[in-house]
């Protein structure tokens, strides 16, 4: 199968963050290597098909497969070609076709739905793709100690996790670090989705607390944290780097990886009491 072989972006990049524990001094900033995310906008001779969030590495092995279990091709013998397109927004891949696997996809042509991966459901293009507005956010820093408090507390209500070991959680905390609102799903997007929505619906305030989420911090996460209004963004596991940029973009506080002891602030500020460094 002819493939064109392009110079790909890199996987990882370096950033700048600042390690910081729980109960000492801030230590200073240093290079933290981190994961890309990129969109790839997925194109079928001249269709768009899906844009989705990924490592920029390997693609051709990534559209292929993708194109099997989508069920577009029956064997990689029914792709003539693959072309990547590195763009300052992304990258496209174009993926031809034999002929008659081109006309088949045509006919059965449809958007991505209902997946618990990182694609964008319904988007086709990199254009298209949701942006938050960057608005000035005037929130208060949250507390390092309000964060330990709320990763001390944030298993007691994960009951499904606590049964199952397979879903990811999205926790609501106020400014003191009290867990008011859990949320839990397979999907690390739709539980975040879902703490939102039932904040919304109990008319609650995004301005005063934070958000805390089980998954790592890519772009949607956010991006949905911007849109809710949030001005703290906590994750578990690490960032992508495209969550780091966005949320430097938006003027969010993004906190990662977070465990009981301290976490890295990629974005922003948290606010350190000396009463809570001398202890």
């Amino acid at each position: 199968m002819p493939r064109n072989r392009p110079a790909q972006p890199p996987a990882s990049a370096a950033v700048t963050a600042q390690p910081l524990r729980f109960g000492v001094a801030p230590e200073e900033a240093r290079e933290i290597e981190v994961a890309v995310e990129t969109p790839i906008n997925i194109v079928y001779g001249n269709m768009p098909y899906a844009v989705m969030m990924a490592s920029p590495s390997d693609l051709e092995d990534f559209v292929t497969g993708f194109s099997l279990t989508e069920g577009i091709v029956r064997s990689a013998d029914e792709i003539r070609g693959i072309a990547v397109e590195p763009k300052d927004e992304g990258v496209i891949v174009t993926v031809e076709l034999a002929p008659g696997r081109f006309r088949e996809h045509l006919a059965r042509r449809r958007n991505l739905s209902g997946r618990t991966s990182c694609g964008l459901c319904g988007v086709e293009t990199i254009e298209e793709i949701p942006m938050a507005d960057a608005a000035t956010r005037a929130q208060r820093a949250v507390g390092a100690s309000a964060i330990e408090g709320a990763l001390a507390a944030l298993d007691r209500h994960q009951p499904l996790n606590q049964l199952t070991r397979a879903v990811h959680a999205a926790a609501w905390c106020d400014a003191a670090g009290a867990v008011l609102a859990v949320r839990e799903d397979v999907g690390r997007h739709n539980a975040l989705d879902k703490l939102i929505g039932a904040r919304l619906r109990a008319g609650a305030d995004a301005s005063e607390g934070f958000l805390l989420v089980t998954s790592r911090a890519s772009f949607e996460m956010v991006e949905k944290a911007a849109i809710f209004g949030a001005g703290t963004l906590v994750a578990i596991s690490a960032p992508t780097s495209l969550a780091i940029e966005r949320a430097r973009h938006l003027g969010l506080t993004l906190a990662a990886v977070a465990r009981r002891d301290g976490c890295i602030v990629f974005t922003g500020a948290l606010s350190v009491a000396p009463e809570t460094i001398a202890r």
